[in-house]
């Protein structure tokens, strides 16, 4: 029948790639606009709008850091004022959306330093068309690529082609694809264009009454096929989409011979069409590879686990492993391209979120790997590596009510002295020790012996509270004085009553942690020998006694907060 045309719904097309002999950049999509197609899906779509922001915000977590910040400070510092959060936040975002992302980048004058980066969006960009190599050279830049002779494109050089400013451009690996990247939920994108029809048909039907299926007749002859195509285009234009489903177009002689089509009532119209709403957001969440809709803030009906944070906890982790990860790889390898230019090496990474806790347990617990580097900062600078010049005389756990009896406790000291093995030890010494050797109140010098007393904090091995963990992985030791000034300067204040610092050599970690503070006691000949040297020992406790030499601390210090009265909370905790 060539009088009838049934014109269908827009669906999904791959965009096309396209070098026209016209231009030096290379068309990405229909009108050369395939990124604009897919914005317009992303703010349509409900449900593809909150998997994309949602995955984005969790590529970023908490930001970007380095490992190894506090061995390398200047570098850190130049990585941080090179990246910054915005731009980070920036380009997840589009990495995400678009499936590439691009940064610009700026050089000093001589060329020899990056200085500045920042983010480029990506889809005001399109790519030079390759050279003889198969190598993209540069990119062009234009704020409207629908109108490209009113904007005109810009070019830029890619990155690492010597240029002043250059485009550094991001992406994975895509199968057929050597221009642009493919954005991960490409599987989806049907699904979104459904969704978007649905709603918009739903809210047509609310303000319009205009039903599901109708036929258009046009009863003053049947013209030619030419002229049907043309009519049959209007009428698309005007009536199809989501706001009339199908539609068909006949063409009769007269009234009398019109094709009939009489109106199919869908009776149980609000079910069909949320079978079709979930069906479009199942599919979208497939597309994205959401293992748990909870993960990216889309709430379903339970689907077997016990509660919502069950669900979250199994989910999370092959999440975060098989999507996010992935992501962070990808840019943290550019960012790396860029700092190696600058002759800088960081072990980078990005802190993750904690999909569990609330605000108020985030403070109290840190899920991540990592730790702060400036508390791992301060500790290299306040604690000492245990080194081979002094023997350790005694350790044992902490008591604060004998903490301050550290004098005139010399008593025979010369006569057991010589049945000791440390006269051996100290016999062997010989020669002076010049290292540096930072003093204490509880330093003392006794006939010629010098006792120095440190704190290591011991307890869990592997601690989720980044203050724990900080304090763990520096293992070293550390004066009464550096622990207080821990305390004083707040560094866990977090842990603390009401956001208050408190004392950290009574409380460790804070409510409930599973750490404590063990107690050691070195002895050297040498004044100025550092703890940790072949001329420092460790003896015990009885052996030091004998020496006069005595230290002691309150109860808290050996005991862990988990075991304190109240698990170590603040006395007007419960008030």
């Amino acid at each position: 029948m060539s009088n009838l045309h049934i014109l269908n719904l827009a669906k999904y097309e791959k965009p096309e790639v396209v070098e026209d002999k016209r231009n030096d950049w290379v068309n990405y999509g229909d009108d050369n606009n395939y990124f604009q197609w897919l914005i317009e899906r992303f703010e349509n779509s409900p449900t593809n709008n909150a998997i994309i922001n949602n995955i984005s915000r969790l590529i970023v977590g908490r930001g970007l850091y380095a490992k190894d910040a506090n061995k390398r400070p200047n570098e850190y510092a130049q990585a941080m004022m090179l990246f910054s959060p915005e731009c980070v936040k920036m380009l997840a975002k589009d990495f995400k959306l678009f499936g590439q992302a691009a940064l610009q980048v700026i050089y000093s004058k001589n060329g020899k330093k990056i200085v500045k980066v920042s983010h480029m969006p990506v889809n005001l960009l399109r790519p030079e068309k390759c050279n003889k190599d198969g190598e993209i050279e540069a990119y062009y830049y234009s704020d409207n690529w629908e109108d490209p002779r009113k904007f005109e494109p810009q070019r830029i050089d890619a990155f690492g082609f010597g240029g002043k400013i250059e485009i550094l451009y991001i992406k994975d690996y895509a199968v057929g694809k050597k221009y642009f990247g493919d954005v991960d939920y490409r599987g989806a994108l049907a699904y979104t264009v459904l969704e978007e029809e649905i709603a918009e048909y739903l809210i047509n039907e609310v303000h319009n009454g205009f039903s599901g299926t109708k036929v258009v007749n046009f009863n003053n002859g049947v013209p030619t096929e030419e002229q049907q195509d043309i009519i049959s285009r209007k009428v698309l234009n005007k009536l199809t989409g989501s706001r009339g489903q199908k539609v068909i177009v006949a063409f009769n002689n007269n009234a009398e011979s019109k094709t009939t089509v009489d109106d199919i009532p869908l009776n149980d119209a609000p079910e069909h069409y949320e079978y079709l709403s979930k069906e479009a957001e199942q599919k979208i969440l497939i597309g994205h590879n959401v293992t748990s809709p909870m993960l990216v803030g889309v709430v379903t009906d339970n689907q077997g686990f016990s509660s919502n944070a069950d669900e979250i906890e199994v989910a999370a982790k092959y999440f975060y492993n098989s999507v996010i990860v992935p992501f962070q790889e990808t840019l943290i390898d550019a960012f790396q391209r860029i700092l190696n230019y600058n002759g800088v090496e960081l072990d980078l990474y990005f802190r993750r979120l904690n999909l569990l806790e609330s605000i108020e347990e985030e403070e109290q617990k840190s899920e991540e790997v990592g730790f702060s580097s400036d508390l791992e900062f301060m500790l290299s600078e306040i604690g000492e590596e245990i080194g081979d010049e002094w023997e350790l005389i005694d350790e044992r756990e902490v008591d604060y009510e004998l903490e301050e009896t550290l004098d005139n406790q010399l008593k025979d000291f010369e006569a057991e002295l010589q049945e000791t093995t440390l006269s051996k030890i100290w016999k062997f010494f010989s020669g002076g020790w010049n290292s540096p050797n930072r003093e204490s109140s509880q330093d003392k010098e006794i006939d010629g012996f010098y006792f120095k007393v440190r704190y290591k904090y011991v307890g869990n091995e592997a601690p989720e509270r980044d203050f724990c963990r900080a304090m763990m992985r520096a293992s070293k030791v550390y004066r009464k004085e550096d622990i207080y000034r821990l305390s004083d300067q707040g560094v866990n204040s977090s842990h603390g009553h009401k956001g208050q610092a408190y004392d950290i050599f009574k409380f460790k970690g804070g409510v409930n942690c599973h750490h404590k503070w063990l107690r050691q006691t070195y002895v050297s000949a040498n004044k100025t020998a550092s703890i940790g040297s072949a001329k420092t020992t460790q003896v015990s406790t009885n052996k030091a006694r004998k020496f006069g030499y005595r230290v002691t601390n309150p109860k808290e210090v050996a005991m862990m907060p988990k075991d304190m009265p109240n698990s170590g909370h603040h006395p007007n905790y419960g008030k």
